[in-house]
């Protein structure tokens, strides 16, 4: 048994049949870092102080700000945790030091292995599958695999989001995790060779371009389109909606598909560790899981919890097991493999 699976092994035995919907009550104020940018999050946040008496204070900004911030802040970051989206910014989180590992059986028990980092560092709480759409009218075989979409016979139907995108990156960094960089390289120009138009705009951009007709296959994750199912989104009326259909793709014969995790973890120099650890532990509780779902679109992290019904009409999700941490690793090749095949 590893140290780490031994630690584990440790820790879920401490926490036993413990409750994990109400965190036990602490007085205190709690720093968070956060690059999400959802109002619906207010909820989060308004829920985990009622339940436990810690006040948040929040800083907001972009993922790679937060980070050099809590960098240059250093010992003195009043930072407590880095709430933010996306394997490899957690990963890029972990690599400049600003995240410190956390020990709990709450967390061990309830967040599953793959979708946290080997060190304890970070871990993910909700899941976003990148998936493929589809216009019905003008697509009678989509593709099943993430494989596929490389298949000359779509040449000029894909759509895609450009290369300095970090869903673009992680999404390649996996494919070179499943079947290696030569392989991942000559995928990566099949889709290029397949664009309809150059890389562009946003995940919902891209979904309009089905509506549009400037493109007949899109990549988008899922949450995006589970959104128009809950409520009005511009571009995206309930009748067009209704010509567009998906494929959660496999990455290999026996993985399923493709995801992108909203983690976060303990600041390295954190001034209320043990706030941080609650604040965590809580959003790995039903009530946060749940919210992940109804609140965003999104799918929660624990499989236990139930689905909202926006996110329910898609389906259930057969995720991808791969290590994500291990993915994360891969980015370096991905820009590579970006730059050689003329992926803007």
């Amino acid at each position: 048994m590893t140290s780490k699976a031994l630690r584990n092994a440790t820790l879920a035995a401490l926490v036993g049949a413990a409750s994990f919907a109400t965190p036990s009550y602490a007085e205190g104020e709690l720093n968070l870092y956060s690059s999400r940018h959802y109002d619906t999050d207010e909820r989060l946040y308004s829920d985990f102080t009622a339940q436990t008496g810690i006040t948040i204070n929040r800083i907001e900004g972009k993922a790679d700000e937060l980070i050099e911030r809590m960098k240059a802040e250093g010992a003195n970051s009043p930072a407590d945790v880095l709430l933010t989206v996306d394997t490899t910014r957690l990963e890029r989180a972990k690599t400049a030091g600003v995240l410190q590992s956390t020990e709990s059986a709450v967390l061990e028990e309830r967040i599953p292995a793959n979708l946290q980092d080997a060190d304890n560092q970070w871990f993910g709480f909700s899941q976003r599958a990148r998936i493929f759409f589809y216009d019905k009218a003008d697509v009678t075989e989509p593709p099943q695999t993430y494989v596929a979409l490389a298949d000359p016979k779509y040449k000029g139907q894909v759509c895609h989001r450009s290369s300095t995108n970090v869903y673009t990156q992680t999404l390649l960094s996996a494919v070179i995790e499943n079947h290696g960089a030569e392989a991942a390289k000559a995928w990566a120009q099949g889709v290029v060779d397949n664009f309809a138009r150059e890389p562009q705009g946003g995940d919902t951009d891209q979904l309009r371009g089905l509506v549009s007709g400037e493109c007949d296959i899109s990549v988008s994750n899922t949450y995006y389109f589970a959104r128009s199912i809950r409520k009005d989104v511009k571009g995206l009326p309930a009748d067009a909606r209704e010509n567009i259909g998906f494929v959660f793709p496999k990455m290999t014969e026996t993985a399923g598909a493709h995801v992108n995790l909203s983690g976060g973890g303990v600041a390295k120099n954190s001034p209320n560790k043990a706030n941080a650890v609650k604040f965590l532990e809580y959003l790995a509780s039903d009530s946060a899981q749940q919210y992940f779902s109804a609140g965003n679109d999104e799918y929660p992290a624990v499989s236990t919890v139930a689905l909202s019904d926006s996110v329910k009409q898609l389906g259930t999700l057969e995720a991808d097991p791969v290590d994500l941490s291990k993915v994360a690793q891969n980015l370096e090749e991905a820009q590579k493999i970006f730059a050689a095949v003329g992926w803007k």
